[in-house]
């Protein structure tokens, strides 16, 4: 990566043996690049790194900038499956390298959602993402983003002037990366700017394609990766689209070592609280990237002067000190984020959350991300779950919805909207990016109604016996007028108008099996609100008999069937 580095050498260190094994890597390079002993685009010519649109690999998407070399540790997650305090869900908790902050992991997994869904043959993995992340900003310097995903400062590289890196002039005025001069890779996937403004996406969803944004980075990303119909799931394919980001073979040797390591279990982490790598491939071993300034070379202290001998101390003269090592001043305090401010969340005037099967809530879930003060606290992303056993979502069908918080610091979910299940469920507020206790409300789904049950013929019902009856009973359904679809309903043949218990002669139905039953149970009116009866058969027993139909909401209707013999 190259946001945190201090002093940047040309020809960055490295051992023999990298040199050799990124040595083939050169005749894959553009005609014309040479590289130096880390497999990047030594000074040369300016160029911009290949024209990724009709193909060309050259510099790939970071222009080959310095990246983060700390590998993960030996250790394995471990993963133990918990629930996560912050999102309900279950995750794998382990070592603290394998937590990623909260709002970058969301990042990652909503791009590989979106990746699943447009170009299905790809095959992205999240954890692919995560470990590009990891490698190239230390992700997004271990979360240090606003609600929306952006980073609080600019990640940006060293200057691409050839100065040890590749030498690309400036291809966007500084748009994206501040600097008329030269091109510097940008963002917490690094993507330098020549390569961001064709391969740039909104993720987020808020209009806008922006390199520091992580949900946009990362969607660019994936795309990237995915290009020319490749299947991550083959490994030489994965292989390649590595490459194709940063072409260095220790590059993708780290890339993989965080991969294998992330797939073993990760858990997600408050914003802001990720573990920042300490090792560039462009830095002395053990040189610490800065976590929270863009890369400025520092400025050396003025050494001290020289002490003089005292007077009297018999003509004999002290060795001259040594200057003091120069050192850059210490960071300033970092203010802490929205997010690490919210002590609690309180009921922003929920109301009672009731629907009727298939209909959308007239309430809103609403909460309010408050300080200790009790003060509403802004630009703080509330996650909404949906919990039990319910076929109920979100408007869009999700069930998951993550909400910024206003001004006051209110977040309303979008609308709940009841599927066929009936019964109670429970739509829990959490905080991302913090382990705070959330809110749960309890919805509740009741059965579809209808208040009114009408024939849809005034046809009399008669039959000789044991005969079967020329019409079928078919009922029109309503609930305040409206066509009432779906509605659950049972038919009996009662005794009688003051004894609803079912009969044991007349008129019958039969089952599959061509049994009598007199009861029938799990009638459903249809979209249109209609029932239609099976056919009825007549025994030997003559009279007037009663067909009683109920429905779920109250509706009731009577029917009779005679029974006669027929006229001489």
């Amino acid at each position: 990566m190259a946001a945190h580095f201090g002093r940047l050498r040309k020809g960055a260190t490295t051992t023999a043996v990298a040199a050799v094994a990124v040595a083939a890597l050169s005749a894959s390079q553009a005609p014309g690049v040479t590289t130096d002993g880390l497999g990047r685009q030594a000074a040369g010519a300016a160029q911009p790194s290949g024209d990724a649109k009709t193909g060309g690999e050259g510099g790939g998407a970071t222009g080959d900038s310095p990246y983060y070399t700390d590998l993960p540790p030996l250790k394995s997650p471990n993963p133990s499956p918990s629930a996560s305090p912050t999102s309900g869900t279950t995750v794998s908790v382990g070592e603290a390298e394998a937590g990623i902050p909260a709002t970058v992991l969301d990042a990652y997994k909503k791009a590989e959602a979106e990746l699943r869904a447009s170009k299905p043959g790809c095959n992205l993995p999240w954890q692919l993402l995560a470990a590009i992340g990891k490698v190239e900003s230390g992700q997004a310097r271990g979360g240090r983003v606003d609600a929306s995903g952006t980073t609080y400062s600019p990640i940006l590289g060293p200057k691409l002037d050839g100065n040890g890196f590749a030498l690309i002039a400036d291809t966007d005025n500084g748009a994206y990366d501040g600097d008329p001069a030269y091109d510097r890779a940008v963002g917490p996937m690094q993507f330098i700017p020549s390569t961001w403004e064709w391969a740039g996406r909104d993720g987020n969803g808020d209009g806008k394609k922006d390199p520091n944004n992580v949900y946009d980075a990362a969607l660019a990303a994936g795309h990237y990766l995915c290009r020319f119909d490749r299947d991550l799931s083959v490994q030489s394919q994965m292989n390649a689209a590595i490459l194709n980001y940063n072409n260095s073979t220790e590059y993708l040797n780290t890339v993989l070592s965080w991969l294998e390591y992330y797939r073993k279990g990760t858990h997600e982490v408050p914003d802001g609280t990720g573990t920042l790598p300490s090792h560039s491939s462009n830095s002395d071993p053990g040189a610490s990237p800065s976590p929270t300034t863009p890369a400025t070379p520092s400025t050396p202290g003025t050494p001290s002067a020289p002490s003089t001998p005292k007077p009297g101390s018999g003509g004999s003269t002290s060795p001259t000190p040594k200057p003091p090592t120069p050192s850059s001043p210490a960071p300033s305090p970092t203010p802490p984020t929205p997010t690490q401010t919210v002590d609690h969340l309180e009921d922003a005037n929920t109301g009672k959350l009731t629907a009727t099967a298939g209909s959308a809530f007239g309430t809103k879930v609403a909460v309010r991300a408050e300080s200790k003060a009790s003060k509403g606290v802004a630009k703080v992303r509330v996650r909404f779950t949906i919990i039990g056993d319910t076929d109920a979502t979100f408007t869009g069908g999700e069930s998951v919805a993550t909400v910024v918080t206003g001004s006051a610091g209110t977040a309303t979910a979008p609308a709940l909207v009841a599927g066929e299940k009936t019964g109670d469920f429970t739509v829990r507020a959490t905080v991302v990016g913090r382990v705070l206790g959330g809110l749960d409300y309890t919805a509740t789904v009741t059965p579809r109604q209808a208040d009114t049950l009408t024939r849809t013929s005034d046809t009399a019902l008669t039959c000789v016996p044991g005969g079967e009856f020329a019409d079928q009973v078919e009922l029109k359904a309503t609930y305040k007028g409206a066509v009432a679809g779906k509605v659950a309903a049972t038919a009996t043949l009662i005794k009688s108008a003051d004894d609803a218990t079912e009969n044991d002669k007349g008129p019958y139905f039969k089952d599959a099996d061509g049994k009598t039953i007199r009861t029938l149970t799990d009638l459903t009116t249809d979209a249109d609100g209609v029932l239609k009866l099976p056919k009825l058969y007549a025994d030997d027993a003559t009279g007037t008999f009663l067909l009683r139909v109920n429905t779920t909401g109250g509706a009731v209707l009577t029917v009779e069937l005679k029974v006669a013999a027929a006229a001489s």
